[in-house]
């Protein structure tokens, strides 16, 4: 905005006053006292009222003061003076929208293809389905920013409750209610009640597809693991070509101390999917405790490959380090447990 300023004193017959505010203040912003750049800024549109340039500097420093509201004001008198006054569009929008404008907020914004911003003022005036486009759009360009995870995170958990609202108000006793009932149980930890709920879905219907899963997984949360394989096993019969249920069932296996049959169904999971981190290390596992320890040498290594920081990659240096010392390979052993040591300090 510093330019838009520059260039309207430049275009523009402005007082000799006018233009020492205007200095003062572009000063005053750039040392950060923001205070004393809005004084300048009010007195440059005092004395040059029709320099869109000194409203829109003026607007900008109340934003960065994060005085939203009182920003809009001469950000809207600047468009008003000059429709096409870059930056703009996109600063009203952004005071429009911090100060709870939203739908205000929203032409200004996709004037601006301002994405993120108007995902969120979509959001806040239920437009779940455009948010979550340009929230997304956004989140790729800019994909670790923790307020446009939170938003997408928002928007696409609102989105997804309508379903389910519908679901509950119009099919009560359905099986698909009873799981999406248990499923919210199951979240709040609520184990009894999840489990009523999803032994009512099996009874309505008991051959729908997921269910067994997540009553499995149920079980597997509150460490019942014969009950978790039971679940896990049925599922199995249901959809034998799933990878997450070979994967589940495996691992309550090795929690059981199965270990033949676990490295029988996760080497399943594996070849359903290969190289999800979760079922590689969880196979190196089981082939360690079988004695194979070239298969648990490999996919370990695998999983150090596709993880690289993880917490699972440290206990896959772990796994290597015990690996390489039975071996009597010191330096490797040592390399290993550096990095089991390394990523434990993160």
């Amino acid at each position: 905005m510093t330019l838009a300023l520059l260039a309207g004193l430049a275009w523009q017959a402005v007082s000799p006053d006018a233009a020492r505010h205007a200095q003062a203040g572009l000063a005053a912003k750039q040392q950060g006292k923001l205070a004393q750049a809005i004084v300048e800024f009010q007195k440059v549109t005092e004395l040059a009222p029709n320099l869109a340039a000194g409203f829109v500097n003026l607007g900008a420093a109340y934003l960065d003061d994060r005085q939203y509201a009182a920003a809009i004001p001469p950000l809207k008198k600047a468009l008003e003076l000059n429709p096409q006054l870059a930056g703009a569009d996109q600063m009203l929008g952004y005071a429009l929208l911090s100060a709870g404008y939203a739908a205000e907020a929203i032409p200004h914004l996709e004037h601006a293809q301002s994405q993120g911003a108007l995902g969120i003022a979509q959001l806040k005036t239920g437009k779940l389905t455009e948010a979550i486009a340009n929230l997304s759009a956004a989140l790729k360009q800019q994909p670790t920013d923790p307020d446009l995870l939170y938003y997408l995170g928002r928007a696409s958990g609102l989105y997804s409750k309508q379903f389910f609202d519908t679901l509950e108000a119009n099919y009560p006793n359905s099986p698909r209610t009873h799981q999406s009932l248990a499923d919210n149980y199951a979240v709040l930890r609520e184990v009894p009640e999840a489990e009523k709920e999803y032994r009512e879905a099996l009874r309505l219907r008991p051959d729908t597809p997921g269910i067994h899963l997540a009553l499995g997984q149920l079980y597997a949360t509150a460490s019942q693991w014969a009950k978790a394989e039971q679940e896990f096993a049925a599922e199995a019969k249901l959809q034998p070509g799933d990878a997450e249920t070979a994967y589940r069932l495996g691992a309550a296996y090795l929690e059981e101390g199965k270990t033949k049959e676990a490295l029988s169904e996760l080497r399943r999971a594996d070849t359903l999917q290969p190289n999800m981190p979760e079922t590689l290390y969880a196979l190196g596992k089981a082939a360690s405790l079988e004695g194979d320890s070239s298969t648990a040498q490999a996919v370990w290594k695998r999983v150090t490959e596709l993880e690289k920081d993880s917490p699972l990659a440290a206990q896959a240096h772990f796994g290597l380090a015990g690996i390489y010392r039975k071996q009597g390979k010191a330096a490797e052993a040592e390399y290993e447990m550096s990095e089991f040591h390394r990523l434990g300090k993160k």
